[in-house]
């Protein structure tokens, strides 16, 4: 990859790379003091599942503040938001107030995803693109992993570990605003929608949904499953930090076969491992600590690649011109299933306790991975010379939400993929 590329984006690595350590853990601190203030689980569910309400509504007011004030304004902008939410956090402690701050916190984290991605985008070349997304990845999971030990340094009861989050949100800013880098150009595009996609790629966006309701579940009821299953806050922070490490590993090998079999197999093979992975957690909750984590991470490491391989799939069927426009649709999708998330697993855990965690997680890959195999009986495979590449990624917003475009003409990959239909 040629230096220029990373140079030109260093400011926004490491200013993502230090929001991170922040996000990662906020989003740890708050299950694990929910839990010490003995709020029910359906409840914590309930105030986790506000982020990704705010989130929604990010990725819908973000693209509109950039056209008119530009990327750095918006990113300093949301981050200190962000960071006055984390400190009103520590201040009252109650499900009313956190569901707000949440909800506030989603809103000003999707707008920095939106300057993130439409500043890499703008930076990056067709030739880079994606290992400079697969940079950007890594400097996220790094960050969220590394954020879990963080949690050691304080009685999660005090205020120091949400000091903490808002320093490093703040800081987070520092790099792009003294950057000598110009700001990205801004453009304007159309919207792909939801219904238009789900004809082209049911299974695609049908993955990037239910990626959505998964990630949720790992990152916002994760650290209550772990409080729950009696873990000290040095354990809570090692079973997260294996979780999310694991998505770091698995991403390149998944997607390199990927990339040279048909999506649909790999997408039914990854949900198949991570159920029979999951299942075995639920049979035996007993294990010894290394098999335990070792498992854990392995269901994490799994369920964290379904986003990259809808998209993926998804983007088979499209014209070169739709794929920018049709990640805001499935960002949206995506959205809308982790909403669900958290509310379906706090419940879940309340109802029936720790076990429900990889119960929920496996119900549901098993459930993708019939899907799968049934989409793979009703269509043939997209030719391998048509394929695009895989990109590592996760669900953040770009900078492509707008008004509504319809959809162009068929790709050639949707005609010779549609022949089976």
């Amino acid at each position: 990859m040629p230096l220029a590329a990373i140079g030109s984006a260093w400011p926004l690595l490491l200013g993502m790379g230090v929001l991170m350590l922040g996000a990662g853990l906020q989003s740890t601190l708050l299950g694990v003091r929910a839990t010490q203030e003995q709020f029910a689980a359906q409840t914590i569910g309930v105030v986790m599942s506000c982020y990704y309400v705010g989130y929604l509504f990010g990725t819908m007011l973000a693209p509109r503040l950039v056209r008119s004030v530009g990327h750095i304004r918006v990113f300093a902008a949301f981050a200190a938001v962000a960071s006055a939410a984390t400190l009103f956090q520590a201040i009252s402690v109650n499900p009313w107030s956190w569901g707000a701050m949440r909800l506030l916190s989603g809103l000003c984290f999707a707008g920095i995803y939106v300057v993130a991605e439409s500043w890499l985008n703008e930076r990056a070349l067709p030739e880079n693109r994606s290992r400079l997304f697969a940079i950007y990845m890594v400097v996220l999971y790094v960050g969220l992993g590394s954020a879990q030990f963080l949690l050691t340094l304080w009685d999660p009861r005090s205020a120091g570990p949400f000091m903490l989050v808002s320093a490093l949100i703040s800081l987070a800013m520092v790099p792009l605003v003294v950057s000598a880098h110009s700001a990205p150009v801004v453009e304007r595009h159309g919207r792909v929608r939801i219904a238009d996609l789900f004809r082209t790629a049911p299974l695609g966006v049908g993955a990037v949904a239910t990626a959505g309701v998964i990630t949720s579940i790992v990152f916002s009821i994760g650290p209550v499953y772990a409080r729950l299953s009696g873990l000290d806050t040095t354990g809570i922070a090692t079973f997260m930090a294996a979780s999310i490490f694991a998505g770091v590993v698995s991403q390149y090998p998944i997607g390199m076969i990927a990339d040279r079999l048909d999506r649909r197999v790999v997408l039914a093979g990854v949900c198949a491992a991570a159920t029979l992975a999951a299942g075995m957690l639920v049979v035996a909750p007993q294990l010894p600590t290394l098999w335990f984590l070792s498992l854990s991470a392995v269901v994490s490491g799994l369920v964290l690649t379904i986003y990259s391989l809808g998209v993926s799939h998804v983007n088979d069927r499209l014209d070169p011109g739709q794929m920018v426009e049709a990640s805001s649709a499935l960002l949206l999708m995506n959205g809308l299933g982790a909403i669900a998330g958290p509310l379906l697993a706090g419940v879940l855990l309340s109802a029936f306790g720790p076990g429900a965690y990889f119960a929920t997680l496996g119900s549901l890959t098993g459930a993708l991975t019939l899907y799968c195999l049934w989409r793979r009986l009703r269509r043939l495979p997209v030719p391998p010379d048509l394929r695009g590449p895989f990109r590592p990624t996760q669900p953040e917003p770009c900078a492509s939400i707008d008004e509504p475009l319809p959809a162009g003409p068929a790709s050639r990959a949707t005609a010779a993929a549609a022949t089976a239909e």
